[in-house]
């Protein structure tokens, strides 16, 4: 079973981690929360609190399959300042496993820590204009190699799919899934 982890700083995006969380669960690929805090309780964007499955210091030599960084405008500075999660995406990304930002994650986290390496990626807002070490494409969700980034919460679905459909190499599952929750994938 594929394994992802899903890094959660306080003040990240609820619904963007939420949405991910579920879409990636029920096709039966492998979720752990992980907290970017002293503990493994989070609250988020909405102040919503959450009880993430372990913290970064327990994974840091952990590889999964891919590393999903929410965004929000705090949680995406919150992971950006954080030198673990720094190391820890450099490391999924020098092995070759998926990186996949939504929203603010892919401008403030990889590019406001030359992680981007010149790569095509989407995040939100205006924030793109800031950066210099990646090709921004207007899209809801741009893959490149093994980086893929969502444009933000209203496009959590493409995104969501997406990460699924390329972690199980097949999107024929996918497709049916999104089918059967109505969703035009």
């Amino acid at each position: 079973m594929k394994q992802v982890a899903v890094l959660l700083a306080p003040g990240f995006e609820e619904g963007e981690a939420i949405v991910t969380i579920d879409i990636l669960r029920r096709l039966h690929i492998g979720v752990e929360l992980v907290s970017c805090a002293e503990s493994r309780a989070v609250v988020s964007y909405h102040d919503i609190p959450m009880v993430a499955d372990a913290t970064l210091a327990e994974r840091l030599d952990t590889l999964y399959d891919a590393v999903v960084l929410p965004g929000g405008p705090q949680g995406s500075v919150n992971l950006a300042a954080n030198q673990d999660v720094v190391k820890f995406v450099a490391a999924h990304d020098a092995a070759g496993k998926f990186i996949c930002p939504i929203c603010s994650a892919a401008a403030r986290v990889l590019a406001g820590n030359d992680l981007l390496k010149g790569r095509r990626y989407v995040c939100s807002g205006d924030l793109w204009q800031d950066v210099k070490n990646g090709e921004y494409v207007d899209a809801p969700v741009v893959e490149d190699g093994n980086l893929i980034s969502g444009k933000g919460f209203g496009h959590v679905f493409d995104f969501a799919f997406t990460v699924a459909a390329r972690l199980l190499g097949d999107e024929a599952p996918v497709r049916d899934h999104a089918d059967h929750i109505y969703y035009r994938w």
